[in-house]
Order: structure tokens, then sequence, then C-alpha cells
């Protein structure tokens, strides 16, 4: 399954965001919450909103793929993903406004993406299966 492998890239991604999470929290001595500690919070938010959207994201290119779409259409989505997920952990990383909001944009339009090709690969593929 090649969404497989952007599950894999999505969840190191995730995993790497916890890490810098924990080495803070470390670092800070702060428990529970933020802290107020402001590098603390910019790393909750990149690592919240990876795990708000990724899961979703992945659900839909699953689904796409177990229903037959293209291979190409499956790499386009899933790298897309991945690399609105970077864009916007490294924007949110070095509190650079511009890779965030290009992050947030691309992960968008890749779920709209998802959704319409979901939407309309879907029940085309379901029209032609013989049951």
């Amino acid at each position: 399954m090649i969404s497989a492998i952007y599950a894999s890239f999505c969840a190191l991604l995730i995993a790497w965001l916890a890490l810098k999470v924990i080495t803070q929290r470390r670092k800070s001595k702060i428990n529970v919450g933020d802290g107020g500690n402001e590098e603390l919070q910019y790393l909750l938010g990149a690592h919240a909103n990876a795990a708000q959207y990724i899961p979703i994201a992945l659900i839909l290119l699953f689904a796409l793929e177990y229903n037959g779409a293209g291979k190409w259409l499956i790499h386009i989505l899933g790298i897309a993903l991945v690399a609105g997920r970077i864009l916007h952990a490294r924007g949110m990383l070095t509190k650079d406004f511009g890779p965030r909001v290009l992050g947030t944009q691309i992960t968008i339009y890749t779920l709209f993406g998802l959704v319409a090709a979901n939407l309309v690969f879907v029940p085309y593929q379901a029209m032609f299966t013989p049951w």
C-alpha cells in the first residue's frame, strides 16, 4: 500500500515533535501544561496541530487507495500532505509565519482534494462494481 509510506512519514513527524516537547518539558521542568513558557507553547501547538490534521487525512488517503484510485493520485496527495505538515511544523518551530501559513494552506487544500477524490472516485467505482 502506497499510503502506508506517507502514514509512516507522518508518524515520524509526530514522534519527532513529541520528542521536542518532551525535551523542552525536561529542560524547563514543566510537567503539565506550558507553564507560560513560549517555546513550549509553540512546540505543543506544532505537535497538537499535526495530531489533529494527520489522522483524518490518512484515513481519506487509505480509503482512496483501498477503493482503487490511481497510484499517481495517491502519491501526489501523500506528498502534499507530508510537505504541508513539515512546512507548518517548521514555521511553528522557527516562529516564521510564511512556512506556517503555506503549510496550513497545502494541508487544507490536500484535505479538500482527498474529500473530492473520495466523493467522485468511490461512487464512480461503485457504479461499475458487479455485486
